[in-house]
C-alpha cells in the first residue's frame, strides 16, 4: 500500500524529548520571573540604593537564559536520537524477521534476549505466530501432496483398465464396467470428502439449531445394516445434546464417527456405544468401540489428513482415504468444540466431542 511519506518513529522521538525539554526549560524560567524578578524594585536605584534593579537583573540574565535554553535543544536533539535508537533497536530485530518470513523463510526466529518487557513481548507472540504459520504451511502442504497422490491412484488404475480393455478387445465387458464403476466411486468419495474437509475449514455454513442425540439415532439407523454384516452391536443411548451449527455438516461427523467405530472393530462380536448428553453449558457426544488395542502414538496422528495407522488400514470396500477423523476434526474446530481421542485399556477407542450448547 502506498502512503506520503512521514517522519520516522526515531525522529518523532527525538523531537518529542527535545520539546519536552524545551517546554521544562521555559516553564523554569517563567516560574523565576514570577517568583523572584517581579519582586525586585524597577527603579534607576534599585533597592537602597545599593542592589541592582530589575532591568538590569534581566538583561543580565537573559543572554544567559538564552544559552542555557539553546543547549537545553541542542542536549534534548542529541540525547533525544540515541535514546530513541536505543529504545527502538528490538523493534529493527522484529522488521528484519517479518522481511525474512515474507520472502517465504518461515524457520527464522527473533529469540530476543533480556529481561521481560513490551517489546520482549511482542518478540515472543511474533515467534510463536511464526511458528504456528509454519507449522500450518507444511500441514498443507502435505496435505496438497498427499491428495494428489490419493487422486492419482484411481485415475492411473482406470487408465490402466482402459488400455487392457483396448488392446484385448475381446475381455468381459462387465467386469470391465465394474471394475471402473468401482474406482470411479471412489475418486468420487474422495472428491466430495476433500471438499467437506474444505469447507469445515472456512466455515461457511448457516448455523442452527441442532440436537446431537437425534443426528446420533439417524446416523445408527443408516449404519445398522452395516454393523449387522459385521456382527458388531450398536447402542445409542443419552438425553438430548443441542448445540448450534451445521446440521449437515454434523450428521457427517457423527456417521464419520460411528462408521469408524464398526469398521475399525473387532472380527465379530464387538461393540459401539454412542452416548450423548448437555453437561454445564456443553453438549457432548461420545463414540466407544471395542477393537484391537492402539498405541497412544498412533492414536495422536488419526485426525492428521491422509493418515492411517497399520493397526487401522482396512484392505476392504470400508477402506477409504484417511480422512474420516480428519473431517471430523475439521467440523468441530469449525463449531468452537474440542475432540478427544482415547485408547481403551482393553482395546478400542473412545471419542469425545465437546460443542458449546445451544437452544
Amino acid at each position: 500500500m502506498d502512503r506520503r511519506p512521514g517522519l520516522s518513529a526515531r525522529l518523532q522521538l527525538t523531537l518529542s524529548y527535545a520539546g519536552f525539554l524545551a517546554v521544562a526549560g521555559a516553564l523554569l524560567l517563567a516560574v523565576v520571573w514570577a517568583f523572584l524578578l517581579r519582586y525586585v524594585p524597577d527603579n534607576s536605584q534599585g533597592l537602597l540604593g545599593i542592589s541592582p534593579n530589575r532591568y538590569l537583573l534581566v538583561h543580565t540574565f537573559a543572554p544567559a537564559a538564552a544559552v542555557a535554553m539553546a543547549f537545553l535543544l541542542v542536549f534534548g536533539l542529541v540525547g533525544g536520537w540515541i535514546l530513541a535508537g536505543r529504545m527502538l533497536a528490538p523493534l529493527t530485530q522484529i522488521r528484519d524477521a517479518a522481511r525474512t518470513a515474507g520472502t517465504g523463510s518461515l524457520s527464522h526466529r527473533i529469540r530476543m534476549q533480556g529481561r521481560q518487557d513490551e517489546f520482549r513481548e511482542l518478540s515472543d507472540a511474533f515467534d510463536s505466530m511464526l511458528g504456528q504459520l509454519e507449522s500450518h504451511v507444511a500441514e498443507q502442504q502435505r496435505f496438497a501432496a498427499n491428495a494428489s497422490h490419493e487422486l492419482r491412484t484411481p485415475l492411473a488404475i482406470s487408465r490402466t483398465l482402459l488400455d487392457v480393455a483396448r488392446k484385448d478387445p475381446g475381455r468381459d465387458r462387465g467386469e470391465l464396467i465394474e471394475r471402473l464403476s468401482v474406482v470411479n466411486t471412489r475418486a468420487i468419495d474422495l472428491t466430495e470428502a476433500l471438499l467437506l474437509l474444505s469447507r469445515g475449514d472456512r466455515g461457511d455454513f448457516t448455523r442452527e439449531g441442532v440436537d446431537l442425540s437425534l443426528l446420533a439415532e439417524e446416523a445408527a439407523e443408516t449404519l445398522l445394516p452395516l454393523a449387522e454384516q459385521r456382527r458388531i452391536t450398536l447402542d445409542v443411548t443419552g438425553g438430548a445434546a443441542p448445540t448450534g451449527g451445521s446440521a449437515e455438516l454434523l450428521l457427517r461427523m457423527v456417521v464419520n464417527l460411528v462408521q469408524n467405530a464398526i469398521v475399525h472393530n473387532l472380527p465379530a462380536g464387538g461393540t459401539v456405544t454412542v452416548r450423548t448428553g448437555a453437561h454445564g453449558g456443553t453438549s457432548v457426544l461420545r463414540v466407544e468401540n471395542t477393537g484391537p488395542p492402539l498405541a497412544p502414538d498412533l492414536v495422536a496422528t488419526l485426525t492428521e489428513p491422509f493418515r492411517r495407522g497399520s493397526d487401522r488400514v482396512r484392505t476392504d470396500e470400508h477402506a477409504g482415504a484417511g480422512l474420516g477423523l480428519a473431517i471430523v476434526q475439521s467440523v468441530v474446530r469449525a463449531h468452537d468444540g474440542t475432540l478427544g481421542l482415547l485408547p481403551r485399556p482393553g482395546g478400542g477407542l473412545l471419542v469425545t466431542v465437546r460443542l458449546p450448547g445451544g437452544p
